[in-house]
């Protein structure tokens, strides 16, 4: 068994009872024209605590499946949304 991947990414959503959607930004470069691109995932986390709030930065771990699109966990929160 090896270490279970974690990524950062920012709340997008954080509407349902402990769960949040976390939008996950990689660059890639274009296989013909070389040219960098951000690519964006999202990503179903288990927030038991309903501690994540929309625009926070956090760092979301694999785990098994919760449920139909559940399979990621907030280990922790990054960094806070700034209040306006």
């Amino acid at each position: 068994m090896g270490t279970k991947a974690e990524v950062q990414g920012v709340v997008v959503s954080d509407k349902m009872d402990q769960s949040v959607v976390v939008a996950v930004e990689r660059r890639v470069r274009h296989a013909l024209y070389g040219k960098i691109q951000r690519r964006t995932s999202k990503f179903m986390a288990h927030d038991p605590a309903n501690d994540a709030k929309m625009g926070d930065v956090v760092a979301i771990v694999e785990t098994r499946p919760l449920s139909r699109r559940k399979r990621w966990a907030v280990t922790r929160v990054v960094e806070r949304a700034q209040v306006i």
